[in-house]
């Protein structure tokens, strides 16, 4: 038996395999300890990091994330979380890039305003020109607009992560049709990022399709961040495996388990 989580079925992201269709991040934790628990339950191979908030190096004597989710083990995955325009988030991969010996895989997010966190789909298409131009992989936070993630693709970026709703919110699934439309036109991988709550949210997203989906808050904001680590890593699989499985069709009216067709008697 095949299982979603084995090389066989594994995610593809510019070319390279990752065992794990989780993705988590490293912020809002109590502690680099607590971060690296949650992570390991989570079974994540991909590891998001706020180049802006979080120290991988850049700041000598203080911790060091590094030093918990050690690069051998894990893909960093730099993002720009906090930048509000396209020059801020091209010097923040620029900055990843140098700070990781040439690593060019990177998150996109170029938010539109602090209150929604909505990306700014202007100025996110602006960058991600200008970083596929630079040679990076570009994974790059999106709307749920289908059209805006064809132009991305278009583009280069090697997946794209339109959110679910907004960022933090915990309100989950607010749109499966749009997803639904850019799964079934995406030729590079659909990852849900932002507004999963709980473990039904991230099963729902695999169940539509979806590549993969990121989180954080929905761990790091839990009462027990390693428990919920590790139902959201059931939930993926949970997910994936009924989507590959093939749900049975909606119906109005019952149909029984056990026809009543040609019964004795």
């Amino acid at each position: 038996m095949t299982l979603p989580h084995a090389p066989e079925d594994a995610l593809l992201i510019a070319g390279k395999a990752y065992s794990s269709r989780l993705l988590t991040g490293t912020g809002k934790f109590r502690d680099l300890d607590e971060t690296r628990r949650a992570t390991d339950a989570a079974g994540a191979s991909i590891v998001t990091v706020a180049i802006r908030r979080t120290n991988i190096g850049q700041n000598p004597g203080e911790p060091n994330l590094l030093d918990v989710l050690p690069p051998d083990r894990y893909t960093l995955l730099p993002n720009t979380a906090g930048c509000y325009t396209a020059d801020d988030a091209v010097r923040t991969c620029r900055l990843a890039r140098e700070l990781l010996d040439g690593h060019a895989l990177v998150k996109l997010e170029v938010l539109g305003d602090p209150k929604t966190l909505f990306p700014d789909v202007v100025q996110t298409l602006a960058a991600a020109e200008t970083l596929v131009a630079d040679g990076f992989d570009v994974m790059v936070y999106t709307s749920d607009d289908p059209i805006l993630a064809r132009r991305l693709e278009a583009i280069g970026c090697v997946a794209v992560m339109p959110l679910a709703a907004p960022i933090g919110s915990g309100l989950g699934i607010q749109n499966r049709y749009n997803l639904m439309e850019i799964v079934e036109n995406a030729k590079v991988p659909v990852i849900v990022d932002a507004g999963v709550g709980t473990a039904s949210d991230a099963a729902i997203a695999m169940e539509l399709g979806c590549d993969g989906v990121l989180m954080n808050t929905a761990i790091a904001g839990a009462k027990d961040p390693v428990r919920m680590a590790r139902a959201m890593k059931l939930a993926v699989q949970a997910g994936r495996d009924a989507f590959l499985a093939g749900r049975i069709p909606r119906k109005r009216h019952a149909s029984a388990s056990s026809p009543v067709d040609g019964l004795i008697g």
